[in-house]
């Protein structure tokens, strides 16, 4: 691991040599006099400067002129590049007290700027922080967040805010084992959670001896502490300890996913983005660089490059300091973060949780009933179909069809399919077909017509196991009277073809890691990555193909070790097309597969109009695995819930929200907590809706 000393030398500002702050305090004068203003002279020349340096041009500028420098930039700036050249002649404590009291004054909290500057200070920083904003303000920090905040929240915030943590390096071999016992025993190992032993252990200790209690944790609890902390608590208190969880593994990782956040979607969070770069340019800027480009396989440079414009822009990319080689070699800093991401991802044993769960009371008979009244007549009662077939798991769904035709002698999914359209009835058909059944469907939809969707049939064969494709490949030959194999033959050709036949047998290998041929394996791609374009795609598939998912998680991190590369970056480098995309989705399913279905949601929802059908695909196959798991998933990468961002998306796209809206907030948090009933009224898609497409649909969600 790094040592805070280190990163003291990895920033992308330094002082600029032959110095003379009377000069720079001039040119600026100059570049500020008469009309207009020569911004390029002033962020060229700011931007050259440390900070030290900016103090005495400030004090220079003063002498010389008789006037005060940030009020005259204030008065000559505007806007975004004003904010962040007046930010620049700040010192870093007056900037951080600055942020701090923007936070926490007027009406509302800012909680995450609290928790990002909070989190990640050392014990200087933070007390000079406090000093500053003492100054500046004549109130004390602690008072107002106090006043501001509540709760655990609070308490942890105040925690920090004394600037008190270990730094003195030494570690406890006992004490590691015992705070690791004891967050375990706060919350995994019983029902509710001790927020204050949370608090104690993760404010204090120094960064060395948490490192190694996180670690001790996995072997103790079986998974990471940032799966506890998700688990166990929530809201604000549970951003902080994430934060400060991350800020204790990696600072620079930690501030990577910062400005990744601050600027994909709609529009740039730029009070962050100036406060970030600002920040780390004279600490660790270079590091946090390296770990965009790990982690989100683009360069810093390029992302403000592509979000940004004009001066701000030039500043920024000033302050960023360069752009990064996609598939360069790592830092040492990068390098190591990387190789403790899979074995992060080796360790930790994922519980996964579903969203949907047998109903209790199940009384098949009643159902079949219930559902053909709902029927039956003029009009359909949607409603009653929505809450019975979203309250059940899919195997009371399957023992409803049969008492439906036994019983009424009628077929359920026929009756469905009348009276029902659209997405509505895609998504209650989908639900009462068995799994295998469901797939089957969805890979047939994905080979008929006139193109081929295939990232569906990626997505499929990419996350079953042996046993569900097996099961699928079974009901498919039932369903069409064709083999799958043979259709996705007649439908691709070759590496992909190839790719998808090797995946269809449902023969990947089961069980744990061999860690000695992970080694070999991770030494074959390595070699193969100097071959030939098609003998690279060969060995790969050979591997990435067959292997277990546990071993490849080591064959993945030992790649690392051998070519001080990730094998993502190389993936989107090296190869293309669907190639590219079959290997990329092996490997994030590999690394964290609820991510790779947040992913896909993501994709699906965003953008001109939605792709409703993998939306379906995605919430009918994975309500009784993995849902919640996803759920958290899009939540901690988008920050905004799944069903908030349905919600808001498909609104976007049509003046009636999608009938899927619906399913998903039922869905995603039904049988989890305690169910809040609101009713929707949304109208059909269609331009020959039926009387029965614009009633009301109940759905039940949780107050998560």
């Amino acid at each position: 691991h790094v040592s805070p000393a280190q990163h003291e030398t990895r920033g992308t500002i330094s002082d600029a040599a032959d110095f003379d702050p009377t000069a720079d305090a001039e040119t600026l004068y100059n570049a500020m006099k008469g009309i207009g203003s020569d911004k390029e002279a002033i962020l060229d020349l700011v931007t050259a400067r440390s900070n030290a340096q900016r103090q005495e041009i400030i004090g220079a500028y003063k002498c010389s002129f008789g006037k005060d420098l940030i009020e005259d930039l204030k008065y000559e700036l505007t806007g975004k590049f004003e904010r962040l050249i007046v930010s620049l002649m700040r010192t870093p404590a007056y900037l951080d007290a600055k942020e701090i009291h923007d936070a926490v004054k007027g009406v509302g909290t800012n909680e995450r700027c609290l928790i990002e500057i909070l989190a990640s200070r050392d014990n200087k920083q933070t007390q000079d922080m406090v000093a500053a904003y003492k100054d500046a303000y004549g109130r004390d920090m602690e008072e107002d967040i106090i006043t501001d905040t509540s709760g655990h929240f609070k308490k942890m915030l105040v925690v920090l805010i004394q600037g008190t943590r270990d730094e003195s390096g030494v570690v406890d071999a006992d004490l590691v084992q015992q705070d690791a016992q004891d967050l375990y025993e706060a919350g995994e190992a019983q029902w509710g959670t001790d927020e204050a032993k949370f608090i104690m252990i993760l404010g204090n200790r120094s960064v060395t001896h948490l490192r190694m209690v996180f670690d001790e944790y996995e072997k103790v609890a079986e998974m990471s502490i940032e799966d506890s902390i998700k688990n166990e608590l929530s809201g604000d208190f549970e951003r902080l300890m994430l934060a400060v969880v991350q800020c204790i593994r990696s600072v620079p990782m930690f501030f990577a996913k910062r400005l990744y956040k601050a600027m994909k979607g709609l529009g740039t969070a730029d009070n962050t983005l100036i406060r970030i770069m600002i920040s780390r340019s004279e600490i660790d800027m270079l590091d946090i660089r390296e770990c965009f480009r790990l982690r989100y396989e683009k360069s810093l440079y390029n992302m403000i490059k592509d979000d940004t414009s004009g001066d701000y822009k030039r500043t920024l990319l000033n302050l960023c300091g360069g752009d990064d080689d996609l598939a360069g070699e790592f830092f040492p800093e990068a390098a190591q973060i990387a190789y403790k991401m899979w074995e992060l991802s080796a360790m930790t044993k994922v519980q996964l949780r579903p969203t949907i769960r047998p109903a209790s009371d199940f009384d098949p008979a009643a159902d079949a009933q219930a559902l053909r009244k709902a029927m039956k007549g003029f009009g359909t009662d949607e409603d009653t179909i929505i809450d019975i077939v979203t309250q059940r798991s899919n195997a009371q769904r399957q023992e409803i069809r049969q008492t439906f035709k036994s019983l009424l002698g009628r077929n359920l999914m026929k009756d469905l399919k009348s009276e029902l359209s659209k997405n509505l009835e895609r998504l209650i058909i989908g639900l009462m077909m068995t799994p295998a059944e469901f797939d089957a469907k969805m890979m047939k939809k994905a080979i008929e017509g006139a193109g081929t969707d295939e990232h569906a049939l990626i997505e499929i064969l990419v996350t079953r196991s042996n046993e569900e494709i097996q099961a699928m490949n079974s009901a498919y030959q039932s369903a069409y009277n064709t083999s799958l194999e043979e259709d996705i033959q007649s439908d691709t050709s070759g590496h992909f073809c190839r790719i998808l036949v090797s995946l269809v047998q449902g023969a990947r290998e089961e069980g744990q890691a061999d860690l000695e041929r992970a080694d070999a394996d991770a030494q074959e791609l390595a070699n193969a990555c100097n071959g030939e374009s098609d003998d690279m795609e060969m060995k790969f598939m050979s591997i990435l193909c067959t292997r277990s998912f546990p071993h490849l998680r080591r064959v993945f991190q030992e790649f690392v070790r051998h070519t001080n590369k990730d094998i993502e970056q190389i993936i989107k480098k090296e190869m293309s097309g669907d190639v590219k995309h079959a290997f990329y989705a092996i490997v994030r399913s590999v690394k964290n597969q609820p991510s790779y279905f947040a992913d896909r949601l993501y994709k699906a929802i965003k953008g001109l109009g939605t792709d409703d059908r993998a939306l379906i695909r995605i919430m009918v196959s994975r309500s009784e695995i993995d849902l919640f798991n996803i759920r958290k998933e899009f939540k901690e990468a988008h920050d905004v819930s799944l069903h908030e961002f349905i919600q808001v998306e498909t609104m976007i796209v049509s003046p009636s929200p999608c009938l899927l809206t619906l399913f998903c907030a039922y869905v995603l948090f039904s049988s989890l907590c305690f169910w809040t009933f609101f009713r929707v009224a949304f109208d059909s898609h269609s331009e020959h809706a039926t009387a029965h497409s614009s009633s009301a649909a109940v759905v039940g969600y949780g107050n998560l």
